[in-house]
């Protein structure tokens, strides 16, 4: 199995190069957010555990997150992989991901990186608000601040990434098709 995590700032085209990748390779893209929604949806027992947390106003914790993945991967059959899509946000989730994933026999694989200048992330912020109606894409405060909050934390995680030798930077500027061809270079690599 191979193991991918796709990173990115707001704007880069993490989640919609994540979708592509796990088509083409027949991986399971995990999307966190996409993952939440579905067990409180649902209303699984996480999910109930997941709600109560909510409510409260708190943060689901990395412990929760890592099995609601762990759980996710455990049910999962006839998949070559799985495409993580901007997870882990901190070195602690990536090393509880790295641990959880060793004792299923797995790896994380690959760690892409993609690079995109801030005023480029700004634009395709503001041109995406216009067709999803997201408030927050639309407000250059509020854009300057996610676009900082990615910078300041992920950070570390790339780090990580560069000293466990899996990270590989990819110019996430160009036509969606250029961007994939150079995610694919990189993964068939590991392949």
């Amino acid at each position: 199995m191979i193991n991918v995590l796709m990173f990115g700032p707001p704007g880069s085209g993490k989640g919609t190069q994540s979708v592509t990748l796990a088509e083409k390779y027949n991986l399971l893209h995990l999307s966190t957010g996409d993952m939440l929604r579905a067990e409180l949806a649902a209303a699984t027992e996480l999910g109930k555990k997941m709600e109560a947390i909510m409510a409260s106003g708190e943060l689901v914790p990395d412990d929760v997150v890592i099995a609601m993945i762990a759980h996710k991967i455990d049910a999962t059959t006839g998949k070559a992989g799985f495409v993580f899509d901007g997870f882990p946000r901190t070195v602690e989730q990536a090393e509880a991901l790295e641990k959880m994933l060793e004792k299923r026999g797995m790896e994380i694989n690959l760690m892409l990186v993609l690079e995109v200048h801030d005023t480029e992330l700004a634009e395709r912020m503001k041109k995406r608000a216009l067709v999803s109606g997201r408030a927050d894409d639309a407000d250059e405060a509020v854009i300057n601040n996610r676009i900082a909050v990615y910078r300041a934390k992920t950070e570390p995680v790339i780090e990580y990434g560069r000293k466990t030798g899996v990270s590989r930077i990819v110019d996430g500027v160009g036509t969606i098709d250029d961007i994939f061809a150079r995610l694919c270079r990189h993964i068939e690599t590991v392949i």
